[in-house]
This record gives C-alpha cells, sequence and structure tokens, in this order.
C-alpha cells in the first residue's frame, strides 16, 4: 500500500486507525533486517562471597577499592546503550555466573562458550581470569577486576582485554605528576606483603622512567610486637636521614591501612602519594568534567552507591559490548570480536578510548585523587608520545612484553 494514501482513508480510521496500520507497514518492511541481527550473549563471571565486598573492607577501603558488585555498573551501560541497540536491529543478553574457585571459573567458561556467548567478562582474581582466558577459546574476555601487571605481560593472552589502568599505568600517572610538580625527589616507603614489593618494583621504574630522584627506601610494617613500633612510626620513617631531603612521600600499601594514616603525620611538611594522600584511578564519583557528574549519578541512583573504579571498568565494559553489538549487528561472533578490538568509546575522561592490540590494555586517562576532589589527571602536560599521549601510561609497543600478541 502507497502511505500517502493513508489521508485517504475514510475518517474512522483516522487518525488512531492509521498510525496503527502505518506502524504495521513499516514493521513488515523493517522485518526482514531486524531477523537477520544477532543476539550477542554475554556471560559475566564474579566470585561468590567476594572477600573484597565483606563489612570489615568497605568500611575501611582505601580509594579504588570495589564498593559492590560489578554488575550493577554493567547493567547501567546497557540500558544506556538500548536505543543505539535497537536502532541497529541487535541485543545483548546478559548472564550473570558466580564461581567459588578457579577450578569453577574454569568450568563455567567452557560452559559459556558452547552455550554460544560471544563474550565473556570477568570480575575475578588474577589466576582465575587466566584459567577463564584459557579455557574460552577464542572468546573475547573482558577483565574488569584486575590491574596486576602480570595479565598484560609474561601472563598476557591474545583473547584478553583490560579495562582497569594496570599497575604500570597507575605508577607513571604518580610520576608525571611529580614531574609537573617538580617534586622531584621522592622517599619511598612500602610495605611487608608480596604484592607491596611488586609494585614498590613497579613504582621505582617509573620513578626511573621520568627521571625522577629516590631520596630514599624503607619498609613500614603495621604490629603489634612492640620490638617492631619504629617500622609503623610515620615520625621515624619520614625523618631526614644522612641521604637527603624529600620533596614527596610515595607509599606502596597494598592493605592500605598504613598508608590513610599518613598524610600529615610525616616529620616533614610533604604531600604523600601513591596508596594514600594523592591516589591514581580509574574513577572518581567527584570527577566533575566530559559528562562525569550524570554517568555517576545514573550509577549512584542505581545501586544506591557512590561509583568506583572497578564500576566504571564494568560501565566501560558494557559501553565495549554495545558499540560492538552496533558496528556488527547481524555478526558473526567473529565480526563482533574484531568491532570489540577495534571500538573507540567515550569512557567521559576527555578523550576517546580504545584497546592497545599489543597487549589489550585500554588506553585511558587517570585521575589524580584525595578522596575529595579530583586534582589532576595524566596524561600531564607536556608530556609527549609520536603516536598517541594515553600511551604514556603503561607498557609501549616496542617493549614487546606480551608475546601472545607479538
Amino acid at each position: 500500500m502507497n502511505i500517502d494514501r493513508i489521508s485517504q482513508l475514510p475518517g474512522r480510521l483516522r487518525p488512531a486507525g492509521a498510525a496503527l496500520l502505518l506502524a504495521s507497514i513499516l514493521a513488515f518492511l523493517l522485518a526482514p533486517q531486524m531477523a537477520s541481527a544477532a543476539t550477542f550473549k554475554v556471560t559475566l563471571l564474579m566470585p561468590a562471597d567476594d572477600p573484597r565486598l565483606e563489612r570489615s573492607q568497605l568500611e575501611r577501603a582505601k580509594l579504588g577499592h570495589p564498593g559492590g558488585q560489578a554488575v550493577v555498573a554493567l547493567q547501567v551501560a546497557l540500558k544506556e546503550g538500548a536505543l543505539e541497540l535497537d536502532a541497529a536491529g541487535a541485543k545483548i543478553e546478559l548472564e550473570t555466573v558466580e564461581v567459588a574457585d578457579l577450578a569453577a571459573a574454569r568450568t563455567a567458561a567452557s560452559k559459556a562458550e558452547k552455550a554460544g556467548a560471544a563474550v565473556l567478562i570477568t570480575d575475578l582474581p588474577a589466576a582465575w581470569t587466566l584459567a577463564v582466558a584459557d579455557a574460552a577459546g577464542k572468546l573475547p574476555v573482558l577483565n574488569t577486576g584486575e590491574s596486576a601487571d602480570a595479565l598484560r605481560e609474561a601472563d598476557c593472552r591474545r583473547n584478553t582485554y583490560h579495562l582497569l589502568p594496570s599497575e604500570r599505568m597507575r605508577a607513571d600517572a604518580l610520576a608525571q605528576t611529580l614531574v609537573a610538580r617538580r617534586w622531584t625527589n621522592v622517599l619511598l616507603l612500602t610495605g611487608p606483603t608480596a604484592a607491596d614489593a611488586a609494585r614498590s618494583a613497579t613504582a621505582l621504574a617509573a620513578i626511573k622512567r621520568y627521571g625522577l630522584k629516590l631520596a630514599g627506601s624503607k619498609p613500614f610494617k603495621l604490629s603489634a610486637d612492640p620490638r617492631e613500633r619504629a617500622l609503623a612510626n610515620p615520625l621515624l620513617l619520614t625523618g631526614l636521614t644522612a641521604a637527603s631531603d624529600y620533596d614527596a612521600v610515595w607509599v606502596v600499601d597494598s592493605d592500605g591501612e598504613f598508608a590513610a594514616s599518613l598524610p600529615y603525620r610525616t616529620a616533614l611538611p610533604r604531600p604523600v602519594v601513591g596508596d594514600g594522600g594523592l591516589v591514581p584511578v580509574a574513577w572518581s564519583s567527584r570527577f566533575e568534567r566530559f559528562g562525569a557528574p550524570q554517568v555517576s549519578r545514573r550509577m549512584a541512583k542505581a545501586a544506591n552507591r557512590a561509583m568506583t573504579s572497578h564500576d566504571w571498568a564494568a560501565w566501560i565494559a558494557g559501553k565495549a559490548l554495545v558499540s560492538a553489538a552496533v558496528a556488527a549487528p547481524k555478526g558473526p561472533a567473529s565480526a563482533f570480536a574484531a568491532a570489540l578490538s577495534s571500538a573507540e568509546i567515550d569512557g567521559s575522561k576527555g578523550l576517546l578510548l580504545s584497546f592497545r592490540p599489543w597487549d589489550g590494555q585500554l588506553r585511558q586517562t587517570v585521575l589524580l585523587s584525595d578522596g575529595q576532589s579530583v586534582i589532576t589527571s595524566a596524561p600531564a602536560d607536556g608530556v609527549l608520545h609520536p603516536k598517541n599521549k594515553l600511551d604514556t601510561l603503561g607498557a609501549d609497543a616496542p617493549e614487546k612484553l606480551c608475546k601472545a600478541r607479538t
């Protein structure tokens, strides 16, 4: 039927009847296109009884610590992209699976792959994430919960993409900020755990990379043993030694308890950075540029809490899924995976974000926050790169640290 002839229909068909007829005609014309569109199945794997979300952990959580389950932020992103998906005729179905250990994570990944999932999303420890990546075959795996450098370097996988900034990216962001502020002499304090030792080595590499000077390096330890009391005393740890003065105290404390108590307790009036004081984070609910307040408000409304870095990682994963589905609405899975790897995403942090082909890391701005506001961001002004300024944060392509992708 010619749509222009609707106006010639009898009065009893106008306007409601005509509108219904027009909708039916449009639905008929669009039906072949809609029928050829794909439904992309997404499986989110989360830890059962997540220890990060225990009450004691949440009550004394440091900046960047998860505030709740990642699924909420992922759902927010998919809801935001609903109109784009509808316009493209694509659909994303989300399934959430809780796993109790590494073996369960591997089994769930294999089951999802066999059930036709297009992508897996993980909010799991590093070893569990590797197990999922190995069990997923060629499926893309989006890591939203782990920032360990090993997952981007020695233990990287070709099918894995990382949404949180790596530990090296966070250290580089701090080093750039110190250079920009001309706080060039750094006193480094390191905690007692193996994680602290690894992250301290990353901090030392960033200090060297950006030409800062190490004024001193000292261990600290929170202990009830009277013989170790000096190891937890900020005045003794930050007092002047025969070495030199310092401009800033960089504290590496994976637990966060000591770092939280360090600002304003140093022997000299100096800024604290690292895991206390000025902290590099993927997201802050206090960020007020590039549409960030609107993102934080939508998340706060959905979760009844402030948006954290881990929430942002899950949210941007959802944005990446929508982008890929819109770019390849008819599939197949290989086309969806290709669109995902090449997606350019607006993360409400000022620059379009994309995945690095050499390690699967999401290029992104890193925010520097004291918990009350966002003080600055990195890359810092004046830091240059021959191709992409965001690649001054973290491992660059010439380093070839991810052998699975070289």
